[in-house]
């Protein structure tokens, strides 16, 4: 049964080890053995935290003979991004300068995660300091290879937590998203993904000593999980949602919202702007909304989202002027040609004025507004995460043709970010090889229908993973 254990869902692994079925040992043990396995062809776990884990197992082992209760994620094991803090392994940000930097505390999402009887089981990869690129390829680590086809990325920035989900080296991964890092990887590598309302779980951003980040470093990175199924996506958000008085940015609104009365609508976008989308996007889109009228959602089309190119022009010139002071000593940190990604968008977008930057928090708040009327309207929209398949590694540096590409590509990943509301990222199939999926967003803080849809359109399309990878072409689902 061994061999088995970490092909089951991260709810069936805590049930059984919470049943005394098999020990939290064996149950690292079997996730152990496939990234021995796995790992060398995929590279998606960077730090193995081996010893830790089966330690973590066996205290969780003892309590439970002890009769002790055990928490909802009893015995699962995790996977948490480079640029997320394991007391005791080192946060490198995929940075070689940063290989010593050990952390002293867990990050309060790995905290939640752990308190709720996860089990940190390894650093993931991600762009070496999550600016280098939308694919995952680390100055320290070098690339993760998307299991499906090691010709196309697996996205990033939380490329290695969705590689290690999609092919079983762990039953949850630990991402983070301002714009689609969280949403992408999992699109691309055909697992589930949440970016929550800013605001529903307690981080901390700070990279380097005490000093927070700026406004909108602050207000756009949320941390959110992977997972295989929507169902796993739900026992980690029940986990990480809530407050922390190391964020005070996290309030404490109730999990689960009242229900909508009568058929929840759904806005249907399939070309966010106008700008393209390819036929296999537009017919997962198509896919999924048929799902979910089956479900007996009120799904109607609808011309667009609200002021998308204002929002990404807005989010554009805030994040570079905030970043700009700092950006000639950042850009040594990011090895050989991983300046490329950022420069070529410092090129194209001027920091503002202080005037201007005062006007433009004033138009964040004002689109932000505007979404708020067009969810009051429509509770649910369902779109695209990434309005092509999977491209191939490195595309968004290559040249500002692939930039352009890859940033429209993310469009609605990255307005969502801006206005701060949840979105959640399910598969609806495989198209040529290759997982496609779609992501529904909802009104701040209703996580709960974002997740009740996906799951919805899950069990109408089913489950893609988990997959054994092929480095020389297209993967194979079990």
């Amino acid at each position: 049964m061994q061999d088995a254990l970490w092909r089951m869902s991260a709810a069936a692994q805590a049930e059984a080890v919470r049943g005394g079925e098999v020990s939290a040992v064996e149950l690292v043990d079997s996730h152990l053995d496939r990234i021995a396995a796995v790992n060398p062809r995929v590279n998606a776990v960077t730090q193995l935290l081996a010893e830790r884990a089966r330690a973590a197992a066996a205290q969780l082992d003892r309590r439970r003979a002890a009769g002790d209760p055990l928490g909802p994620l009893a015995g699962v094991p995790f996977t948490v991004k480079e640029s997320t803090a394991i007391e005791g392994a080192a946060t490198t940000f995929g940075s070689a300068r940063f290989r010593d930097l050990v952390a002293s505390a867990d990050a309060p999402p790995v905290a939640r995660l752990r308190a709720a009887g996860a089990i940190p089981i390894g650093h993931s990869n991600i762009p070496t300091l999550i600016l280098a690129g939308m694919h995952t390829r680390s100055e320290l680590y070098g690339d993760t290879v998307n299991p499906w086809d090691s010709g196309r990325t697996p996205g990033g920035s939380s490329g290695g937590d969705a590689v290690a989900v999609a092919t079983g080296m762990a039953a949850l991964g630990l991402g983070n998203d301002s714009g689609g890092s969280v949403r992408v990887p999992a699109q691309f590598c055909g697992v589930a993904g949440l970016k929550p309302t800013t605001g529903r779980f307690p981080a901390d951003h700070r990279i380097l000593g005490p000093d927070d980040p700026g406004p909108a470093s602050q207000m756009l990175v949320t941390d959110g999980p992977l997972a295989r199924s929507v169902g796993d996506l739900v026992l980690a958000y029940e986990v990480l949602a809530g407050t922390d008085p190391r964020d005070p940015r996290a309030v404490p609104v109730p999990a689960y919202g009242e229900p909508l009365p009568g058929r929840v609508k759904v806005a249907v976008v399939a070309d966010p702007g106008g700008h393209g989308v390819h036929p296999t996007v537009h017919g997962a889109i198509t896919a999924a909304a048929d799902a979910l009228r089956d479900a007996g959602y009120d799904v109607r089309e609808v011309a667009d989202v609200p002021r998308l190119d204002e929002a990404l022009d807005a989010y554009g010139r805030i994040t570079v002027t905030e970043f700009a002071p700092n950006w000639p000593v950042v850009r040594t940190l990011l090895g050989r040609g991983g300046d490329r990604y950022i420069e070529m968008m410092m090129e194209r977008t001027p920091p503002a004025s202080a005037d201007e930057f005062m006007k433009l928090m004033g138009t964040w708040m004002n689109i932000r507004r505007s979404w708020a009327e067009f969810l009051d309207d429509y509770p649910l929209l369902l779109g695209p995460v990434f309005t092509e398949p999977p491209v191939e590694p490195g595309l968004e540096s290559r040249d500002r043709a692939g930039r352009d590409r890859v940033g429209s590509g993310m469009r609605l990943c990255t307005v969502t970010s801006f206005v701060g509301v949840p979105g959640v990222a399910v598969p609806t199939g495989v198209v040529d090889g290759l997982p496609c999926g779609v992501q529904i967003v909802g009104r701040a803080f209703r996580e709960d229908l974002c997740l009740a849809a996906a799951r919805a359109v899950e069990d109408r399309l089913g489950v893609l993973t988990p997959v054994d990878p092929r480095t020389g072409g297209k993967g194979r689902a079990h």
